[in-house]
Order: structure tokens, then sequence, then C-alpha cells
């Protein structure tokens, strides 16, 4: 049914345990942040509205803790190529090394290694954070291009609903981008555009069996993120009661803001360390395919680009600037 298996998965969670901290550390740590802004946002509002009417008093409300919300969410978004560099990439580099039977230090020391581990091979954030753009795009034109995903699942009549499939092995594909890093990594090779390049050959040959995987394992992880929503209801609906003002609009956003970060901290994870799995096994002993690779060039503009990126590589300028995407 899938080429993983949950156990080793799990064990992988275990070995890395420090990393695990550390991302719930990190990702209920912007939580708190959002929770703590948003309702100052939401307090100052109130105070402004003591000035009008109770109509006038909601409205500023609702408009300040609008403000703290997306304040805090611009703050993240400015930061994800950090988020990317320090937490998840990281994290990728261990469960790499443990796969391949290396050991790895514990404790504090595996997080700075992982850091020293992620420098080498990519030099700075934003370097890795181009990098990463370009594969997604890479990756959303080979879902588009690989033929016979009517098979994956054989039901009945499914071609009338292949659009809706589609989607869904689209939103599957999400972390098939950090899949490839650790593929980047796992090569040791100091010219990460080029490993990214033969990486993504790699997935476009062998697309059907990732696909089917991903397809699972994106079923599975959304199940598990509906249920931690459910769960927050209650908390969420707490922190909304300490709020000035009443929304229960904003009960269900508490919940799914909860609920992300428990999937980007606990769940996600799991769900890399299973694709990671996946990945080397399919793709153990082969070579990147060169009908692939035209294919690819012909058709995706991010990956001409990322050819480019390899070429022009220089060991000089591995941690330097070139970091457009």
């Amino acid at each position: 049914m899938w080429d993983f298996s949950v156990f080793k998965a799990l064990g992988l969670m275990a070995q890395t345990a420090p990393f695990v901290i550390f991302r719930v550390i990190v990702y209920f740590g912007i939580t708190a942040a959002l929770i703590v802004i948003t309702g100052t946002g939401a307090g100052v509002g109130y105070g402004v509205g003591l000035l009008g009417d109770e109509d006038f008093r909601a409205t500023s409300t609702f408009w300040g803790g609008v403000a703290g919300f997306g304040l805090t969410a611009g703050v993240i978004f400015f930061l994800r190529d950090y988020l990317l560099y320090i937490v998840k990439a990281g994290h990728i580099a261990v469960m790499v090394e443990l796969l391949d039977g290396k050991q790895v230090p514990g404790g504090q020391g595996q997080i700075a290694y992982a850091r020293t581990v992620v420098t080498d091979r990519f030099g700075q954030a934003s370097a890795l954070f181009a990098l990463d753009q370009l594969i997604k795009g890479v990756i959303n034109v080979v879902t588009g291009l690989v033929q016979g995903l009517l098979f994956i699942l054989p039901i009945p009549g499914l071609d009338r609903i292949m659009g809706a499939v589609r989607a869904y092995l689209r939103l599957a594909v999400g972390l098939v981008d950090e899949v490839i890093l650790g593929h980047a990594i796992r090569t040791r090779s100091e010219n990460a555009w080029e490993a990214a390049h033969d990486g993504l050959v790699l997935y476009a040959q062998n697309a059907r069996p990732m696909l089917v995987n991903a397809a699972w394992l994106t079923l599975i992880t959304w199940a598990l993120a509906v249920l931690v929503f459910v769960a927050m209801l209650a908390p969420a609906a707490a922190v909304v009661w300490l709020l000035p003002g009443e929304s229960s609009a904003g009960m269900f956003i508490f919940a799914i803001v909860f609920a992300w970060a428990t999937k980007v901290a606990l769940i996600e994870p799991f769900a890399v360390a299973c694709m990671l799995q996946v990945f080397f096994k399919v793709t153990e002993g082969q070579e990147p395919n060169a009908e692939w690779r035209g294919r690819l060039t012909q058709t995706s503009d991010k990956f001409r680009r990322l050819g480019e990126k390899a070429v022009g590589w220089r060991p000089d300028r591995a941690n330097g600037a070139e970091s457009d995407a």
C-alpha cells in the first residue's frame, strides 16, 4: 500500500527529539505571539471603542484584533526563509544522516551540528529559500506532466472527477521540496543547485510511487490536523473569552492556528521522515534519466533556471548572495 515504515518514522522522531522540541518551541512560540499581539490589538481597539457607542466599540475591537493578527502574520512571512533554514532544513539534515546509519550528536549539539551541515550545503538562508522556491515550481510542473494518474486510484468513474483528484495530488506534493533538499544533503555535493537539479529528475522518473505515497501521507496528516482542530476548539474558546468583546469567528481562527502549530511542529516532520524513506528506497541505484531531464528543460522555466544556477555555481560563491529565484 505504501513504501514507508511508520515505526521507522517514529523512531527518527525519537532520535531527533532535540529538533522536535525545538520545533514545538518555535511554532507554539509563534502561536503564543499571535495570540498576545492579536489580544493587544483587540484591547487597544476596545479602548478606542469606549469613546463611542456599543456598535463602534465592537467594530474597533474587531479591527484592532485584525491589525494585531495581520502584523504578526506579516512578521512570520518575512521570517519564513529563516524558519526554513534553521528549523526545517536542519531537521531534514539529521534525519538524512540517521537514515544513512550515521551518528549525530544529542541534545543541543544536534541543532548546532545540523546548522553546520545546512550552512556547508546551502550557504546563506536567502540562497536556500531561493533554491526551495525553484524546487517547488518544478514539482508542480512534474505533477502536471505525469500521465496515467487515473490508475493510481482504481475507482470506477474516476475520470469524471479527475479535476478534484489532480487538485488533491497537487496538495499531496507539498512536502516533496523538503525531500529534494534531503537528497541535496545526502549527496554531500558542494553544488546544492546541481544536486537539487538531479534530485528533481529522479523524482520525475519515479513520480507515480512518490505521488501514491504522498497522497496517503496527505490523507493521514490532514486527518490528524482536523482532529487537533476539534480538540483545540475548547482552549481556543477560552482564549477568545479572555479577549475584549465577543467573536465566535475568533474561536475558529485560534483553533486553526493551534492546529497549524501542531501540524508543522509534530505531524509534518513525521510525514517528511516517511517521504525521505520512500524517495531513498525508490531511487536507490538510479541515475537521472536524460529523457526526463530534457522534458523538464523544455517545459519548466524554473528547471532551466535551476540548471543555470548549477552551471554557474562557483565554490567561492557558495555563501554569497546568489539568491534570486
